[in-house]
């Protein structure tokens, strides 16, 4: 079980940072830049360091922290969490996330709602809840309950539905996975009967990957059906640019979940500036379960 958890918030973090090289170029300009991408290296349009990551990694350590501080009720606390990170002056934030921060005065729901109707004119269906919602799915015994914390998570900052549809699939398949379901099987299961369900015809998506949360659980949808190795998930998010961190960050988190921490290549794990903290919060995340 502490293979699978390190696994997952390793592979997400892994792909975060491929993934944050190559953020907003196109897939033709990764090519002419980089040739194809294989290794962690930094830079890009956040100048990152080698093994640094972005927001995806850092609003997930977040919600795992608010979790570990409070099981049973973690909104206030990945509340808190969520306010720590934003006053450390981030390099990168989601536009959505942004909004809703700058607007939130004691209620996550109502600052969701506002900025929703008012300030983002009906367009809150991005990927931000996406990229953090694994934790979730790693800490609760009961479907049930997950079920409840990955969809108000959401709801802490998107208030379009699609988002938290978007993180219920995507928690239903970890569930599953962290319990023993291959990775595939699940996959299938969840997303029949939904808009993802054209994902099992295992061709690549005709939309961009972009920070539109239906267009990024497609991708990421693709690159777990069609991938034979962790490698094969977060090279290929990668080197497909666009929101490029995120894809690769919520595919290798599943993919990590999958192989298992001892499955992902040490190089990569060892390249990650927070290693530490992630091997520190699987570590607590394992015993954070009700």
């Amino acid at each position: 079980m502490l293979d699978r958890i390190k696994g997952a918030l390793f592979g997400l973090a892994i792909g975060d940072a491929l993934g944050g090289t190559t953020e907003f170029l196109s897939k033709e300009e990764v090519k002419e830049k980089y040739g194809r991408l294989t290794e962690i290296v930094g830079g890009g349009v956040w100048k990152l360091e080698k093994g640094e990551t972005t927001d995806d990694t850092a609003m997930t350590l977040a919600v795992a922290k608010g979790i570990i501080k409070n099981p049973d009720d973690p909104i206030s606390a990945i509340g808190e969490y969520f306010l720590e990170w934003y006053q450390s002056n981030p390099k990168d934030i989601g536009n959505i996330i942004r909004t809703v921060f700058e607007l939130y005065d004691g209620d996550w729901f109502a600052a969701a709602k506002l900025a929703h109707e008012k300030y983002l004119g009906g367009l809150s269906a991005g990927n931000g809840t996406l990229m953090r919602c694994l934790p979730v799915a790693l800490s609760y015994k009961s479907l049930t309950k997950v079920e409840e914390i990955t969809e108000r998570q959401s709801e802490m900052t998107h208030y379009d539905n699609k988002a938290a549809e978007a993180c219920l699939i995507y928690n239903r398949i970890a569930y599953k996975v962290l319990n023993g379901g291959d990775l595939s099987e699940a996959i299938a299961q969840e997303v029949k009967g939904t808009i993802y369900e054209t994902v099992l015809e295992g061709k690549k998506p005709t939309c961009l990957p972009d920070g539109y949360v239906v267009h990024t659980m497609q991708w990421v949808l693709y690159w777990l059906m069609s991938s034979e190795t962790f490698l094969d998930v977060v090279v290929g998010a990668a080197n497909e640019g666009e929101d490029s961190d995120t894809v690769g960050a919520i595919a290798g988190g599943l993919a990590g979940l999958a192989f298992g921490y001892e499955g992902i290549p040490k190089e990569y794990r060892e390249a990650l500036l927070e290693k530490d903290t992630l091997v520190e919060i699987s570590n607590q995340l394992q015993f954070a379960s009700l």
